[in-house]
C-alpha cells in the first residue's frame, strides 16, 4: 500500500550520488527491473504449481509490463504471462494528496503501461485515495470508462469499509478475476476488536475481490476462516487475496528475527522514512526470497495453505531505490 513516489521519467533529473546500499558489489551493475521480473515470475510459477489458477497481481512498478519501459515499447511477455492482473494506487486521486486530484500528466504516462497490460487481457485494480463522495464518484466513473476496476478508499492506511454499497454490486459468483467488477482493500485491521468482528464485517459486504492481511494481529487467518469471506451478503460468491510484501521487509511480521535490530542481514538495506519498520530489501538475494517463496515454510505457502484465491504484491516499485 506504498505510495508511488517517482516516476521513471523522473530519474533523469535526480543527483548520481549512492548511498552505501546502492554501491556494494552485488547491487552494481544489475538490471533492478529484470530482477524483480523474475522475482514475480518465480513466485507466479509456484504458487500456480501448488493451486492452478492462484491470481498474481503486482501492485505499481507498471513499468515492468514493457521490455524497455517506456509505454509504446515491446510487450516484457514472459512477465505479463505470469500476471492476471496489475494494481495500481493513485491513478486519478491522491498521488500528491488524499482527495486531491493526481495530475494529468501522470494519470496519462500510467495509463500507457496499464493499457498495454489490458491489452494483454490482464485485469487492472486502482486504488484511488479519496474520501469525498463526489470525487469517489469521480474515481469510480472515470475508472470505468478506462476499462478498469476501482477502489475509492476513505483512508490512505486501508482500515476502513465504505459505508456506501460497492460500485457495480452484483450478485454473481466470482471465481476468476476477470469476472470482478469491484473490489475491497481492506489490510489493516486495527479497528476491528476481534478477527470474528472483522470476519462479519467482511461477510456483510457484497464486495468481488477482498484483498486483506494472511494476520489480525499476530493470528494467522485459516483456510475455514477464508472460506467464511467467499460469501457475498447477497448470496454471491467472490475471491480473496492475501496482500504480501516482496520489495520491503517489514519487523511486525513473523519472520522477523531480534537479531536484525541491531545487525541487518545483507540483503536488508535502508529503513523507508514514510513507513517506520518497513526496510528496503534487496530483493534478488537468494535469502529474502527463501522467506518469500523459495522454500516449504515461505510466505507463499502460508497464504497458500490458508486458502487464498491469490496474493497481491506490494512494492514491485522497489527496483527505483536501487536505480537512484
Amino acid at each position: 500500500m506504498k505510495k508511488l513516489v517517482l516516476l521513471a521519467i523522473a530519474l533523469a533529473f535526480l543527483g548520481c550520488d549512492k548511498d552505501n546500499d546502492a554501491t556494494t558489489p552485488d547491487v552494481e551493475n544489475r538490471d533492478f527491473r529484470q530482477d524483480m521480473r523474475n522475482f514475480v515470475i518465480g513466485i507466479s510459477q509456484k504458487a500456480k504449481s501448488i493451486k492452478p489458477g492462484f491470481a498474481v497481481i503486482p501492485q505499481n512498478g507498471i513499468e515492468l509490463v514493457t521490455v524497455n519501459g517506456e509505454a509504446d515499447g515491446n510487450p516484457s511477455q514472459d512477465y505479463l504471462n505470469a500476471i492476471d492482473g496489475n494494481g495500481q494506487e493513485d491513478l486519478f486521486y491522491g498521488y500528491d494528496n488524499d482527495d486531491q486530484a493526481t495530475p494529468t500528466g501522470i494519470s496519462n504516462y500510467l495509463k500507457g503501461f496499464l493499457n498495454v497490460s489490458k491489452s494483454n487481457r490482464k485485469t487492472i485494480l486502482v486504488t484511488d485515495y479519496c474520501s469525498s463522495p463526489s470525487k469517489a464518484s469521480n474515481s469510480y466513473q472515470v475508472n470505468t470508462a478506462n476499462g478498469y476496476i476501482s477502489y475509492a478508499a476513505p483512508k490512505r492506511d486501508l482500515t476502513a469499509i465504505p459505508a456506501t454499497a460497492p460500485n457495480n454490486s452484483n450478485d454473481a459468483v466470482v471465481a476468476n478475476l476477470s469476472q470482478a467488477k469491484n473490489f475491497l482493500y481492506l489490510i489493516n485491521s486495527e479497528n476491528f476488536t476481534s478477527k470474528l468482528a472483522f470476519i462479519n464485517a467482511v461477510k456483510a459486504t457484497n464486495y468481488d475481490v477482498i484483498i486483506m492481511d494472511l494476520f489480525f494481529n499476530d493470528e494467522q487467518f485459516t483456510a475455514v476462516e477464508i472460506n467464511q469471506l467467499r460469501n457475498k451478503a447477497n448470496g454471491g460468491k467472490r475471491m480473496v487475496i492475501c496482500y504480501m510484501s516482496i520489495g520491503e521487509s517489514e519487523n511486525y511480521r513473523y519472520y522477523w528475527q531480534p537479531s536484525w535490530n541491531t545487525s541487518k542481514p545483507d540483503w536488508m538495506a535502508t529503513e523507508n522514512p514514510d513507513w517506520p519498520g518497513n526496510f528496503k530489501v534487496k530483493y534478488w538475494n537468494e535469502d529474502w526470497q527463501k522467506i518469500i517463496y523459495k522454500n516449504d515454510n515461505s510466505y507463499l505457502n502460508k497464504i497458500i495453505d490458508a486458502n487464498f484465491d491469490g496474493v497481491y504484491l506490494d512494492i514491485i516499485d522497489a527496483f527505483e531505490y536501487f536505480e537512484r
